[in-house]
């Protein structure tokens, strides 16, 4: 069966601190479009929201605009910006570089399902 849906329409919209995200669910794919401004970073804005120290979700994105500096726990960092495709696996923080807000496309499913949602992932 085939499915099609577009961004403008998102199935839920989950709004936190300095951001929102929007999912799409179809069968075989959770897809969120992620936008953070600037001033956000995950430790303040969601962390709170899902009860961890660190992003514990998994993900396969693609940044449509804007920069953001991603570290890992290990302390490994590394930044993203337009036409980036990347995989961040869970344990990490993040934040916005500079003034221009950040758009994110995410395929991996966990952002979609479960990015800043109360004693959840993160």
């Amino acid at each position: 069966m085939m499915e099609v849906k577009t961004i403008d329409k998102p199935d839920e919209r989950r709004d936190f601190p300095r951001g929102h995200l929007e999912a799409l669910h179809l069968t075989g794919l959770d897809f969120a479009v992620a936008t953070f401004e600037p001033g956000w970073r995950w430790t303040e804005s969601v962390g709170p929201i899902a009860g961890t120290d660190s992003c514990e979700v998994h993900h396969n994105g693609f940044v449509v605009q804007g920069r953001m500096r991603i570290r890992m726990n290990d302390g490994a960092e590394s930044e993203v910006g337009p036409g980036d495709v990347f995989v961040v696996p869970a344990g990490h923080d993040a934040w916005v570089v500079g003034e221009e807000q950040v758009v994110v496309y995410d395929f991996a499913g966990g952002m979609a399902t479960e990015y800043a949602k109360a004693k959840g992932p993160g």
